[in-house]
């Protein structure tokens, strides 16, 4: 299974350009029936808190599911969703959503539409935004390969209990997609590497590059295996890391070595 992590300098609260700019990237990338293609957490927009003006008119949940019509592909991207979809909250929420192409002829398929359980305090996000309240996964398929995926976002990665989560629902694979300063970047690659681990699940992150505003960001794009090693990685720039995921190798180790089934707090699935 290949999956292509789309690391983007996102320009600032500007839909199109953004659309335009992951376009540019993905040209000449070759993406394979099946493939997954990860975006960082709104791509759209960048961490804006201006969520009058950043929310999804739906523009954004389309361009997704016509990218994963265009390349074949399972493709996940950030977006804000404003309060109005959420029963009326006053707050947006920070979604992870995900299509796969239309089966026999017919619409892009929502595979997930995650909403990030853990609202970012400290950088003010619980000021505009509500947390979700359910851990998701989704059953990611390429030819006689399976993996089932538990997406996350940015902040998400420095809660285990979270992962723990969504291994009780089964993930063998973990993705997280964000907007993650280069103030913190030893701790992004740090625990996007524990997470892997404890899981013994593969992690696929994504993080933007450049600056916005407010803050910069050193990107640092990461894929890790089951058993922590990375398989891929990306520096400061611009760029897609394309990564292939042994799915033999992750379940034989899982086998060989079952610490993910000893967990003694984690709920189990019914």
């Amino acid at each position: 299974m290949r999956a292509h992590l789309v690391q983007l300098d996102i320009v600032w609260e500007d839909r199109e350009a953004n659309f335009d700019r992951v376009g540019g990237l993905l040209d000449g990338v070759d993406v394979g029936p099946g493939d997954l293609v990860l975006l960082p957490e709104m791509f759209d927009s960048g961490f804006s808190l201006n969520t009058e003006v950043t929310a999804d008119d739906g523009s954004t949940v389309t361009w997704l599911g016509r990218l994963a019509d265009d390349l074949g592909a399972v493709v996940m991207g950030g977006r804000t969703v404003g309060g109005c979809a959420n029963g009326g909250c006053e707050k947006a929420t920070n979604h992870a959503t995900a299509f796969a192409p239309p089966a026999d002829g017919g619409d892009p398929r929502l595979l997930c539409d995650y909403a990030k359980i853990h609202p970012f305090t400290y950088g003010r996000e619980g000021e505009k935004f509500i947390g979700g309240r359910h851990v998701e996964t989704f059953s990611w398929e390429a030819g006689s390969d399976r993996l089932e995926v538990c997406p996350t976002i940015c902040y998400d990665l420095r809660f285990p209990e979270l992962y723990r989560l969504g291994l009780a629902k089964g993930a063998e694979a973990f993705t997280c997609i964000a907007n993650f300063p280069s103030a913190r970047q030893e701790h992004w690659r740090t625990l996007a590497i524990a997470r892997a681990v404890e899981n013994q699940a593969f992690m696929l992150a994504v993080n933007r590059c450049g600056n916005d505003p407010y803050l910069a960001y050193a990107g640092g794009t990461i894929a890790i295996d089951g058993k922590g090693e990375v398989i891929g990685e990306l520096g400061h720039e611009e760029a897609v890391l394309t990564v292939e995921l042994d799915v033999a190798a992750l379940h034989a180790w899982r086998d060989e070595f079952p610490a993910w089934q000893d967990g003694r707090l984690m709920p189990q699935q019914h």
